[in-house]
C-alpha cells in the first residue's frame, strides 16, 4: 500500500492554500493526469462542508473515473478526502495548512491501493515521483493565482 508525506513552507497564507486545494473543479487546469473534475454534491455538516467529487484520471493508456468525499474543515485548516468508488481498493488523503512567519506550512499525506494488480504495479514504479509532481503543481498554481 503506497503512502506519501510532503511538508512544505510556501509564501502564501493558509487561507489561500486551503482555497486552492478546495477548488476541485479547477484541477484539470493545472493538475497532472486530471482529465476532468466535477463536484456532484455539496452540503454543510457539523464537521464542515462536504463535497462529493468525481475525477477522471488519464495516464497513457489508462483512463479511470473515481468518486470521493471531500471534507473541508476550515476551522481546523484541513481537507480530508475519502475514496468512495472507482479503481482503488482504498484511498485517503489529508491536506493541512498552518500560517507561519513568512507564509504557511502545507502538509499532504496520502495512502491508496489499486484494485487491479496491473494498475498497482504501474503506480508503484512512479508513485513517489507522481506525488511530488502533484504537490509541485499546487505550488505553481499558487504562484499564478497569488503572486502579483
Amino acid at each position: 500500500m503506497p503512502t506519501h508525506h510532503e511538508k512544505r513552507t510556501l509564501p502564501y497564507t493558509a487561507d489561500q492554500m486551503f482555497d486552492l486545494v478546495a477548488d476541485v473543479e479547477s484541477y484539470p487546469e493545472f493538475l497532472p493526469w486530471t482529465a476532468a473534475a466535477r463536484v456532484r454534491d455539496r452540503r454543510e455538516t457539523p464537521r464542515g462542508e462536504v463535497m462529493e467529487a468525481e475525477l477522471i484520471i488519464s495516464f497513457k493508456v489508462f483512463r479511470e473515473r473515481f468518486n470521493s468525499r471531500v471534507t473541508l474543515r476550515r476551522p481546523d485548516m484541513k481537507i480530508d478526502t475519502e475514496y468512495l468508488d472507482g479503481p482503488f481498493r482504498h484511498m485517503n488523503s489529508t491536506w493541512a495548512f498552518r500560517d507561519v512567519e513568512g507564509g504557511c506550512e502545507v502538509t499532504f499525506d496520502v495512502d491508496f491501493e489499486f484494485r487491479s494488480r496491473i494498475l498497482g504495479s504501474a503506480a508503484g514504479m512512479f508513485f513517489n515521483d507522481a506525488m511530488q509532481r502533484i504537490v509541485r503543481a499546487f505550488e505553481r498554481r499558487a504562484a499564478v493565482l497569488y503572486r502579483s
